[in-house]
């Protein structure tokens, strides 16, 4: 089938993307709309003595000023986290709520105070430089480590130890009594800086309010529609759902950033109410880092249990992760609490026990950014598991291959919880080693050397939970014209969705892509839907869609009987036909279609239409797993690190489409190898001041950072969802961050460095060769 799956179609939405007829958040403008600009707090922890807008809401163009004593007025609520966690004690998990609008205290550099509404965003601007707000200043801490430390400066007052709660998994008893009988024990600490998504276009919000019907609507570009409107209605306005409508056009980029509880969701639909007209709010580039959640920020202790014949035994961690100033829904608990499972790779380690700390800092919340605590957990194994083999005298390749998880030992339960249903984690390494030519290695070693550069490669092996067991939906629905119209509760933010839900639907029922419509984003339209994140669309939205599809299938050929005058049971659909099975008899799926709306041609007791949903979840999660291999080139005169080459072999289960799989795997492995390379946000740690709070200072990959790409399928459908697939959003980022960082030590490690935390920038680099010149000089 020209457009089925497994087919590389190239992607439909594309030349509406790129012709510029995309409907993206700021092409959104509504009649009569107001402006909306948020005061932030300069300081990074500091008491309010006074906010005074009286100056403001004189200030030309000004519709109104609001505080969150105002917010607090009208009675509106705040979302709040329900995961239930405690403290090392016992005692509840301090999770403290993020106001609208920060009344008391402020507690990171952007934290919200004002909002000022005007006629124009220039005169909103030039207002919010008039609200006067009177601080004091209070000590701030904004590095997790320092955070965590004892006699840290309190976030808050009530909790003194700046720690939100702990978590534990896995077997202590057990990996203690590995530990105990172990011939070597490795430990390492490495450091996960905190990155920012920093996607195509920033966020923003446009609040409206009908009072005939009483009922919001928000357009805004957000990961899972239905969920922010179910906050909204439930924990924010405390109305029906039906009385809140969220609209979700194109979206320029999320990985996973653009979630559901910012406070500009509540904060323009609750102004628009109070000035009567729709208020826009749009976050520019230069307030991006400040607004927005970030992600990563962790420093991992770990440590492995290996016998003599450097077989692992025990894997244990402990783990600080920086959750920010605010815990403001479950979103700030789920990585890497959730996804740190898979810290035992796919190795065959028999004992794990992992302690997280979360620990509130001065900064802004951190929440889930593409992999969500899996990248986290594979740099972790793969780093200690190089530092071992070098601690024991074995080659890398050799410690992995007596460790790895062999394919007759699946499916296998991880020792911290994860199910890995399926895999061939060997065959992935030896299908990269062989088409990567690591055997070639030393040889292209030398011929850097001889033109002073430092050549390594790195090879990491990764898998990753993803695709949860949470429902989603699906509907196909016909029209008396015979076209369709599918309509998902995933969400697209630059995944391709509209391709290849169109190619499993082409798949199932031979519609042609040209009739068929494609809905995703809008509550009024869509019934239901958990929206896309962890990679899950395919696995779940997919799967729905599927469902649905057999739903329809069921119906035409009921309905193509009783029109060909045959028994149910001798009705065969294959081709977008219904045919009396051994008959030259059929009728296509656009004539049935057409029929079921026609009700003198329905068999008695067919309801008439042709539409059909469904709503799957899967009973547990899905396992992509791969094998990275990077190589770079080092330049000891000036630390600067080049890629060379990378490869991946991939086992994402079903490919549905292979050139937007590429494209998901090229994007992931850019923004894992970005964090290793140069990606950081940093705070100064004296005054909490956010540093890098502009591309001027932020450092981004670019087009000629990169290397070409090389991409090896190695599919192993799953059996835990009718498709076989298992997600591919995140895989990339997943293995990109232990490969990229593992070819650089090995670059390094002829000269002695045998420490480095990312980001690998050319001066860090360039230190730590110095640092070990000196060191072996002095020796």
């Amino acid at each position: 089938m020209k457009f089925g799956i497994g087919q590389p179609v190239r992607r439909f939405e594309d030349v509406r993307l790129l012709t510029g007829k995309g409907r993206f958040q700021d092409d959104q403008s509504l009649a009569r709309q107001a402006y909306a600009v948020f005061v932030h707090s300069p300081h990074a922890h500091a008491a309010i003595r006074s906010i005074s807008t009286e100056a403001a809401s004189r200030a030309p163009g000004v519709i109104a000023v609001f505080t969150g004593a105002d917010y607090a007025a009208d009675g509106l609520g705040m979302p709040k986290a329900a995961m239930p966690r405690k403290k090392r004690d016992g005692s509840p998990m301090f999770a403290p709520q993020r106001p609208a609008l920060v009344i008391d205290r402020v507690r990171y550099v952007g934290d919200p105070v004002a909002l000022v509404i005007a006629h124009t965003l220039d005169e909103a601007k030039d207002a919010a430089e008039l609200v006067e707000v009177d601080y004091e200043p209070l000590p701030s801490v904004t590095e997790v480590g320092a955070a965590a430390a004892p006699g840290a400066p309190r976030v808050w007052d009530e909790n003194p130890d700046n720690i939100s709660h702990t978590l534990e998994r896995g077997d202590r008893k057990a990996t203690d009594e590995a530990f105990a009988r172990a011939a070597h024990v490795v430990r390492r600490r490495y450091v996960i800086t905190r990155v920012h998504a920093q996607y195509m276009e920033p966020r923003g919000s446009i609040g409206t309010y009908d009072a005939g019907d009483d009922r919001y609507t928000l357009y805004a570009d957000v990961n899972y529609p239905h969920r922010v409107r179910n906050m909204l209605a439930n924990m924010i306005f405390k109305v029906p759902e039906s009385k809140v409508r969220v609209v979700c056009q194109d979206v320029g980029g999320g990985f996973g950033a653009k979630g559901w509880q910012y406070v500009d969701h509540r904060l323009t639909l609750w102004a628009a109410r109070k000035v009567g007209r729709p208020v826009r709010w749009s976050c520019e580039r230069s307030q991006v880092i400040m607004a927005d959640e970030h992600g990563r920020d962790n420093i991992g202790d770990i440590e492995l249990a290996l016998d003599a014949d450097g077989k692992i035994l025990g894997l244990r961690l402990h783990m600080l992760a920086s959750i920010g100033a605010y815990i403001a829904s479950d979103r700030q608990l789920l990585t890497p609490f959730g996804q740190i499972g898979t810290v035992t790779g796919v190795y065959d380690i028999p004992a794990a026990h992992v302690t997280i700390d979360a620990v509130l800092s001065n900064t802004n919340p951190t929440a889930p950014y593409r992999g969500a605590g899996r990248p986290e957990a594979a740099y972790l194994i793969e780093r200690i598991v190089e530092v071992a083999a070098q601690q024991l005298g074995i080659d890398s390749i050799e410690l992995r291959r007596r460790n790895i998880i062999p394919k007759e030992k699946l499916p296998y339960r991880a020792p911290l919880g994860p199910f890995y249903d399926c895999g061939e984690f060997e065959k992935n390494m030896d299908m990269a080693l062989a088409a990567s030519d690591y055997a070639g290695f030393a040889k292209r070693r030398e011929a850097s050397r001889a033109n002073g550069k430092l050549r390594g490669i790195g090879l990491a092996n990764a898998i990753e939970q993803a695709a949860g067991p949470t429902p989603e939906y699906a509907e196909i629905r016909f029209n008396p014209s015979g076209t369709a119209m599918m309509l998902m509760g995933t969400k697209t933010h630059g995944q391709g969705h509209e391709t290849v839900f169109k190619q499993i639907l082409h798949d199932k029922l031979g519609i042609a892509p040209g009739d068929l419509q494609f809905i995703d984003g809008d509550t009024d339209r869509v019934a239901f839907g958990m929206g896309s994140n962890g990679s899950r669309s395919m696995v779940t939205g997919g799967t729905a869609l599927s469902l649905a599809a057999e739903k329809i299938i069921a119906k035409g050929k009921r309905l193509a009987a009783h029109l060909l005058e045959a028994a149910e049971a001798d009705i065969a659909f294959a081709d977008a036909k219904f045919s009396v099975v051994g008959t030259d008899r059929s009728l296509t799926l656009k004539q049935v279609a057409m029929a079921a709306f026609q009700p003198a041609r329905l068999p008695p007791g067919l309801e008439p239409g042709f539409y059909e949903d469904a709503t799957y979840a899967p009973k547990r999660d899905t396992f992509p797993n791969g094998c990275h291999v990077c190589e770079v080139e080092v330049d000891p005169d000036t630390g600067e690190v080049a890629l060379l080459a990378y490869l991946v072999v991939d086992d994402v289960g079903t490919v549905i489409n292979p050139l937007t799989l590429a494209g998901q795997i090229h994007g992931g492995v850019v923004q894992g190898m970005g964090q290793i390379l140069m990606e950081r946000v940093v705070y100064d740690p004296d005054s909490g001041q956010l540093l890098t709070a502009s591309f001027m200072d932020y450092a981004m990959p670019r087009a000629d950072t990169m290397c070409s790409m090389k991409i090896v399928g190695n599919p192993v459908p799953t059996a835990t969802n009718p498709l076989g697939v298992k997600g591919a959003g995140e895989a990339g980022c997943v293995g990109a961050m232990p490969a990229v960082m593992l070819a650089i030590m090995n670059a390094l490690a002829e000269r002695g460095v045998r420490e480095l935390d990312m980001p690998a920038t050319s001066d860090r680099v360039w230190r730590a060769l110095q640092s070990a010149g000196t060191a072996t000089n002095g020796a």
